[in-house]
């Protein structure tokens, strides 16, 4: 059996717990998969590669070189599904500009107030979503305020009208906002798969254990090369996508 990214961090009494338990089967892909990429936007990849504390001087959640490694995989991934017709629907943040709606997330971190300005040396919305990965006509793109994709969105609406049983999810943070859609998915009865290669986080340890839980418990954690390979067994034509434009980020500046 080849090596897991999470090995190395199990102690041999975790091993043998997972293999004693049952936990760890393969769910299996579904017959109409939906490609979810969560969060990758300027904040949490920067302009371009740098080591990560470098980024973080200048966007606070910054995921380093790991976000850039994982940008190729991505980059396959979204051509094959917009190749094959598979909806891709992307997550990102939406704040107003006064930073009022950032609610508990100024709870857990002391340069939250940051976040009502742009870094000046940039100009850059940390939450556009990276631009050589950016959206399709036809793709979907769901704004969020708290980690999980489905929480206070029309996301599970939107994965209902195209006929989806399942999502293959991508994005960052494997242990924050990817983690928590993954279990709405598994909530709501989805079959749920993760692109490792394509997940990335600012912390290399929760990167692992994080996956290592989710494969044994809520989704399977595959290969990028596999996704691809089963995007390939889909029918072309089975989705009704958009045709028009993606939608923007509703306009939440605080009135005069």
């Amino acid at each position: 059996m080849s090596e897991k990214i999470w090995d190395k961090f199990l102690t041999e009494r975790d091993k043998d717990v997972f293999a004693a338990s049952g936990y760890g089967a393969r769910g299996g892909f579904g017959k109409r998969p939906a490609l979810l990429v969560v969060d990758v936007n300027w904040a949490f990849c920067s302009e371009a590669p740098e080591p990560i504390l470098e980024a973080i001087k200048k966007w606070r959640n910054s995921c380093g070189e790991d976000a850039w490694e994982a940008m190729p995989y991505l980059k396959s991934l979204i051509e094959k599904a917009h190749d094959r017709g598979i909806p891709v629907i992307y997550t990102t943040g939406v704040r107003r500009d006064d930073n009022w709606d950032n609610g508990s997330w100024s709870w857990k971190n002391g340069r939250s107030a940051e976040d009502v300005k742009k870094p000046v040396e940039t100009n850059l919305d940390g939450n556009e979503i990276v631009s050589d990965i950016a959206p399709a006509p036809q793709d979907i793109v769901v704004y969020k305020q708290k980690p999980s994709g489905f929480f206070g969105t029309n996301l599970a609406s939107y994965l209902t009208l195209l006929g989806c049983d399942s999502v293959i999810i991508t994005g960052t943070t494997t242990s924050g906002c990817v983690r928590a859609t993954v279990l709405d998915a598994f909530s709501l009865n989805y079959r749920v798969a993760l692109a490792e290669e394509g997940c990335f986080d600012r912390s290399q340890a929760s990167h692992a254990i994080n996956l290592c839980d989710m494969n044994a418990k809520y989704a399977d954690v595959v290969k990028t090369a596999e996704v691809l390979s089963f995007f390939d067994t889909i029918e072309k034509g089975q989705f009704d996508l958009p045709k028009g434009a993606a939608v923007k980020a509703p306009d939440l500046t605080p009135a005069e």
